[in-house]
């Protein structure tokens, strides 16, 4: 029988402390200590045969042959898009999101259309809650097993009588093991399950899929050393009360962080949306004044997406600023060259700024667009639906070329537009484009086109 020891863990950063004090020193937040009991046995839940492991020497970094990973596809190309090519085997991926945005929804669905054998865990739901959620989503699937645990124990016994391609696990916040002597979710018992998934990830070279909790600030849940020691991060974005829904990489040990992948949610599940610049930009034939089109790359896809602008006259003191999908500093920072370089007074004025569908985007390629709306709106002239914009302002005026400008021209050409907006030092490999190119250099030039 193993000893029980006692000790105190932070519940923000995961931090262990011998006994109880008010502030945490690793992160410095107040209260956040909480007594753990913890009967931490020699052994691991997970079994394997008592192989001796040889032992590692070093070698010269050319010497060191590297086989090109296989990577399981999957029938969801936006995830495939946002890991890099598919799931590594082996590795540990950990969604997270806000409640009821689609996490487990996502990872049902990718699993039923999967060619491989998949072990779906669920401590969240039952059998039959997951069945009829199944048969509204896809066609049912072979492959997909359903198991209601939450004790890893237990699961890795079904691990070994199924021999699962893949395990998904819904989600970690919800699993215990008998080694830890702490609730479920707390900093302990994440730690010490995760540290078992990883063990059976790297032992039996099979991917593991992780559902985790967000906290009311947005981060996940638990230690931040849960995101460290996991491969990949996925977030799982958007407003429950539009229909899109944006998966964005914030950590990827195989792949690239910049992908982006975005979904459509309706009744039968997630849709993948192949084309969103058709999505997010509205056909209307009306022009109104106060809107504009931006052509923005997140990562490898350029994304044509409409930006709306809402000046008005102050009814109380101090001029409202509010952004729905853009940063609120950068707003701020382009009304003042607005007011210092071209001359326009907003400074009593309210400004309301979103980005249309419900998605956030930083590229600071908006700026033009940005500006173009507000003073559409400022003036109540429409701008033409047939054009667009892409280009950076500096404090002093002037409009700064963007990366892969190339891209965001094709995109607009193919889309049907007649003209885009861009920097005028802006460098391209070749001059003839369908589309015409007006180049700006300074703020001045952009009111001159405008009106």
């Amino acid at each position: 029988m193993a000893k029980n020891k006692v000790a105190f863990f932070c519940q923000s950063c995961g931090a262990q402390y011998a006994k109880w004090q008010g502030q945490c020193n690793a992160c410095k937040e107040w209260n956040t200590l909480v007594e753990e009991v913890i009967t931490k046995e020699e052994k691991s839940s997970w079994k394997t045969t008592s192989v001796p492991k040889k032992v590692t020497q070093p070698q010269k970094i050319n010497d060191i042959e590297v086989a090109r990973e296989q990577r399981l596809v999957t029938q969801d190309q936006e995830l495939n898009r946002v890991l890099g090519g598919g799931i590594v085997p082996g590795s540990l991926i950990l969604l997270g999101g806000e409640p009821g945005i689609g996490k487990s929804t996502l990872l049902l669905q990718v699993s039923l259309q999967l060619p491989y054998k998949t072990l779906y865990v669920s401590g969240e739901e039952s059998q039959q809650q997951i069945k009829m959620r199944g048969e509204r989503i896809t066609s049912q699937s072979e492959n997909c097993y359903i198991l209601s645990e939450t004790k890893t124990q237990h699961i890795f016994k079904q691990v070994e009588a199924i021999e699962p391609d893949i395990l998904i696990i819904d989600s970690i916040q919800t699993l215990h093991t008998d080694y830890v002597e702490s609730s479920p979710g707390s900093v302990s018992q994440i730690r010490e399950c995760t540290s078992e998934l990883i063990k059976f990830a790297k032992e039996t070279n099979t991917p593991v899929l992780l559902i985790g909790h967000i906290t009311k600030e947005g981060s996940i849940a638990g230690p931040k050393v849960l995101e460290h020691m996991v491969d990949c991060v996925l977030q799982f974005e958007g407003d429950r009360n539009h229909v899109y829904r944006i998966l964005r990489a914030h950590k990827n040990r195989f792949g690239s962080t910049h992908e982006l992948g975005i979904y459509e949610m309706y009744h039968q599940g997630l849709r993948q949306v192949s084309n969103p610049s058709e999505l997010l930009v509205s056909r209307g034939n009306e022009d109104l004044s106060g809107t504009a089109i931006a052509a923005t790359l997140e990562g490898m896809r350029p994304l044509m997406v409409e930006i709306q602008a809402l000046v008005s006259s102050a009814v109380y003191g101090t001029p409202q600023r509010s952004t729905t999908g853009y940063n609120a500093k950068r707003l701020n920072m382009l009304l003042a060259v607005l007011e210092k370089r071209a001359g326009f007074r907003l400074g009593a004025k309210d400004v309301f700024l979103n980005i249309t569908g419900g998605i956030s985007i930083d590229d600071p390629a908006l700026d033009l667009a940005v500006v173009a709306a507000i003073l559409s709106s400022n003036e109540d002239v429409s701008i033409s639906r047939k054009s667009c914009f892409a280009g950076e302002i500096g404090l002093a005026g002037e409009i700064r070329p963007v990366s892969r400008v190339e891209q965001r021209i094709l995109e607009a050409e193919k889309l049907g537009f007649e003209s885009i907006v861009i920097a005028k030092e802006s460098k391209l490999p070749k001059s003839n484009y369908q589309i015409q190119l007006v180049r700006v250099a300074k703020i001045e030039d952009v009111v001159d086109f405008l009106f």
